[in-house]
């Protein structure tokens, strides 16, 4: 069993987990239900990672994008996806200044936490701009490279229902993303409470928990958390059984699969599982860790076929018959 090598390291992860605990109480005065969403959105962010939120309209995306980064004491900026939306609108450009001098403007993308909202309603060539400084972490314009704020989190919506003049994200663009989140109804409980708290005039004070700086050290931490042996190549097995047609594929991913996951999938199995085991307390992770967070990592990295689609077998039925 991997444990954490310095006294330093432990306190750090029991620090993690507090904040954690803090940050969900928090939230959870503005957000009712919806908790593993919550998680799941803390956990790529403290991995250092994206989300793409996928949910159908009315479910409180952008209110729990703002209310994370208002806990966290991030900025925060929405960008409304288009049609006719061009790549300078978010990343900025360069405008004649009083001095005529080329003076290079930012876009909405200067920010910690940007809610990309309805990111599959806008050409192509704006996706790509967005997507390139997820990985980057920086926008090339004119020649002059501008960095991005640190930390940097992209989170990105979609209607699942709606799909009439949208532009799907490719694979390989989908693959930027840690996490792909689906969001649900909410229960009729959680509803009435819903309903009850946005319809009287309730004006909730939120504390900020948690600095920008805090983040990269949490972001540092949660590379440097050890894993073991075992552990890591049930993640990376897991990873390529999703590839059919190789040695490690099941009869269920060779019949209903036409592409697997690839090797950024089995990076993100380890991350989120370190991340997942230290916001639970653990200084370590254990295979329930990696199956814990599997889905959000895998379920947009596979490509079902047209058998799949005809039986109704979904990526998580797939996902969940490699455990």
């Amino acid at each position: 069993m991997a444990e954490v090598a310095h006294k330093s390291d432990v306190e750090a992860v029991d620090a993690l987990a507090k904040s954690y605990n803090d940050l969900t109480q928090e939230i959870g005065k503005v957000i009712i239900g919806q908790k593993d969403v919550v998680k799941a959105v803390i956990i790529s962010l403290f991995s250092n990672g994206h989300s793409l939120l996928v949910g159908v309209p009315g479910l409180a995306k952008t209110l729990l994008v703002s209310t994370i980064s208002e806990v966290l004491d991030l900025e925060f900026k929405r960008i409304q996806f288009t049609p006719d939306l061009m790549p300078s609108d978010i990343t900025g450009s360069e405008i004649l200044g009083d001095d005529r001098k080329f003076q290079f403007n930012e876009g909405p993308l200067f920010s910690n936490i940007v809610l990309a909202d309805e990111i599959n309603r806008t050409p192509p060539k704006t996706q790509a701009a967005l997507l390139e400084a997820m990985q980057e972490r920086s926008v090339t314009i004119s020649g002059v490279r501008h960095k991005l704020p640190s930390p940097f989190f992209v989170l990105a919506t979609q209607n699942p229902i709606e799909q009439e003049g949208t532009y799907p994200l490719p694979e390989a663009q989908l693959d930027r993303f840690m996490f792909n989140i689906p969001l649900d109804y909410p229960s009729y409980e959680e509803e009435i409470s819903v309903v009850k708290s946005t319809t009287a005039n309730n004006k909730v004070e939120l504390k900020n928990i948690v600095s920008g700086t805090q983040i990269l050290a949490f972001q540092e931490l949660i590379r440097k958390i050890p894993i073991a042996d075992n552990v890591l190549e049930y993640a990376v097995n897991l990873a390529t059984q999703t590839r059919p047609g190789t040695t490690k594929a099941t009869q269920m991913v060779n019949d209903y699969i036409s592409w697997g996951a690839g090797p950024r999938a089995s990076q993100y199995l380890v991350l989120g599982a370190k991340c997942h085991a230290a916001v639970s307390g653990k200084y370590s992770p254990d295979i329930e860790d990696v199956q814990a967070i599997a889905n959000y990592v895998l379920r947009h990295r596979i490509v079902r076929n047209y058998k799949a689609e005809a039986e109704g077998i979904t990526e998580e039925k797939v996902i969940q018959s490699l455990f």
